[in-house]
Parts: structure tokens; C-alpha cells; sequence
């Protein structure tokens, strides 16, 4: 993956786990996050950690401070996405630890390390590092880790938890059951939508076109399918898929109408669409990425917070 792409991924990432930590949580580590009090959880700034001697900087993903009830105390929930194969991620992961540890350990009791990988291919992901003598072992470090390709995407079609849409195209599914997963996609977000405001339900969708690659004739169809029932909810779902705006199907589906109408809806979709900008702004989005979750210029997201 190119920096140009990488960018995009990252960032978007990054805001899926801030904005839905303790769904990820109760996702993947239910036990973990019964022990949480999510009340006092909060997003640490970016921890910039630098060896004794100042030869290597390692700048975290993410560092999040929370609460945890068995102890009454403090702890720290350090998160790193992986999204490739890297020969020595174990040591890397022991590694910000280690300084972790060394920095923060008098104010913070624990400090839980979890690894998401997110790569398509390639062999498991070890989540151990072990340093030994034939007779002796030094340090064992095991970390929590989420390994996306290696769950059953069909486990969690029935959930509510936006964590659990965002990353279903990233699990196990062979070709053959593309098209189901994408139409059980579709599913959770009508479920979804009635749960989320647009800004949660943009950076989810966001995320997990990063994941799929939609395809425009088969999407429609699907969405036909699915809301035959339900027709006003049309709009509202293709003014929020990222895809759909790029294959420019609002105004397909304008074009049939009457003119009147079409000018009508035109304005509504106008007019929601500045209010997911105000309130992606409001939630601690920059203007920045605003733009790249929405995949709209950066100028006209100037122009539609000031509506």
C-alpha cells in the first residue's frame, strides 16, 4: 500500500477505534470490557516514545486512558493496527510497552496492549514475544491481539455493534459468499441507521469501503432488494455511502424525477449533507479528514460548515 493510500486507511482507522472504542471492546473482548468503566474513558494525546540514548522515535497509534473496576484505578489501552506482515511486530509491540511502562507506571496500574490485524493474507499473526536461555526464560510477552481474516463474517450479521459493519469485509468469506456478506452489510447499516447520527454512520461506512470494493450494478440491485419496502430510506442510505457519491448514482436517480421534485430533494440532500460536515466538525473531525471520510474537496467542506 502506497503513502497516498496508506494515509486515508490509517486516519480513517484510527477514528473508527477513538469514536467506537468501547463497542470494539465489547465486540472482541466482552470479558475485558465488563471489567471497564468506559464512563472515564479518554483519548491520551499522541505518545511520542523515545529510546535512552535519543536514536529511535515510535510515535503510537492510539493510547487511550480508562477505568478499571477490580482495581478502582486508572490503566492505559494501547491499540495498534497492522495492516501487513512485519517480521518483528512482537518486538516492536514489547517494545512500546517497555516505554510504556517505564513512563507511566506509577500513575497507571495496567496497561492492556492489543494488535489489529487487518492484513488479507499471509501467515497467523504471533502475539508473543519470548527471550530465553536453554534453561532459563527471561520475559514472556503475550498481547491481546483481533486477527480479522481468521472470524466467521456469518457470527456477527445479526449484531448492532457499528464496529462489527465497519469490519465485516475484512473477515473470513470466500467469493462465492460476496454477495451475501455485502447484502447482510447493507442490513446492519438500515439497523444501524436508526441507532447512529450521520457522523457515526459516514466514518462506519467510510471504513469499510476502504474494505470492499463496491461494485455499482450489483450494490443497486442488492439495495433494491432490501428496501422495496422501505423506499424512503433510499436517499438517506446514498447520500451516506461513500460509493454511491462517486459513481454520481444522487444524480441518476434525480434525473427521473420531475423537476420540481428533483430540485427539491436536491436541496434536502444539500442541506443534510452540511449538517454531517457541522457535526463530524463538532465531534473532533478536522476539516481534513472530513474530507477524506466523505471523499468530498476540502473547499466544499469549508463551504458547507458555514451553512
Amino acid at each position: 500500500m502506497n503513502d497516498k493510500k496508506a494515509k486515508p486507511h490509517d486516519e480513517a482507522f484510527k477514528k473508527l477505534l477513538q469514536t467506537f472504542f468501547a463497542e470494539f471492546i465489547e465486540l472482541f473482548f466482552p470479558e475485558l470490557s465488563s471489567s471497564l468503566d468506559h464512563r472515564h474513558t479518554r483519548l491520551l494525546m499522541q505518545e511520542l516514545l523515545v529510546d535512552v540514548v535519543g536514536e529511535e522515535a515510535k510515535t503510537l497509534d492510539l493510547l487511550l486512558e480508562t477505568r478499571y473496576k477490580a482495581l478502582d484505578a486508572y490503566i492505559l489501552v494501547h491499540m495498534e493496527p497492522q495492516s501487513y506482515h512485519q517480521k518483528d511486530f512482537r518486538e516492536r509491540m514489547f517494545i512500546y510497552f517497555s516505554r510504556l511502562f517505564e513512563r507511566h507506571r506509577k500513575e497507571h496500574r495496567m496497561i492492556i496492549p492489543i494488535a489489529i490485524f487487518t492484513a488479507g493474507q499471509g501467515p497467523e499473526e504471533p502475539d508473543t514475544f519470548v527471550m530465553a536461555m536453554p534453561d532459563h526464560e527471561i520475559v514472556r510477552f503475550k498481547f491481546l491481539k483481533v486477527e480479522l481474516r481468521a472470524m466467521d463474517w456469518r457470527r456477527f450479521i445479526a449484531s448492532d455493534n457499528p464496529v462489527a459493519a465497519a469490519l465485516l469485509a475484512k473477515m473470513g468469506y470466500n467469493e462465492k459468499e460476496k454477495r451475501e456478506m455485502r447484502s447482510a452489510y447493507l442490513r446492519m447499516l438500515l439497523r444501524l441507521r436508526y441507532k447512529l447520527d450521520d457522523a457515526r454512520m459516514a466514518l462506519l461506512m467510510s471504513v469499510a469501503d476502504l474494505y470492499f470494493e463496491p461494485n455499482q450494478a450489483e450494490d443497486e440491485k442488492l439495495l433494491d432488494e432490501i428496501l422495496k419496502d422501505y423506499p424512503e430510506e433510499r436517499v438517506k442510505m446514498m447520500e451516506l455511502m461513500p460509493a454511491w457519491k462517486r459513481w454520481g448514482y444522487e444524480e441518476g436517480i434525480q434525473e427521473g424525477m420531475e423537476k420540481g421534485k428533483a430540485e427539491g430533494i436536491a436541496e434536502g440532500i444539500a442541506e443534510e449533507r452540511a449538517s454531517i460536515v457541522r457535526r463530524m466538525i463538532a465531534k473532533g473531525f478536522t476539516p481534513g479528514q472530513v474530507a477524506d471520510t466523505l471523499e468530498i474537496p476540502l473547499v466544499e467542506v469549508e463551504k458547507l460548515r458555514k451553512l
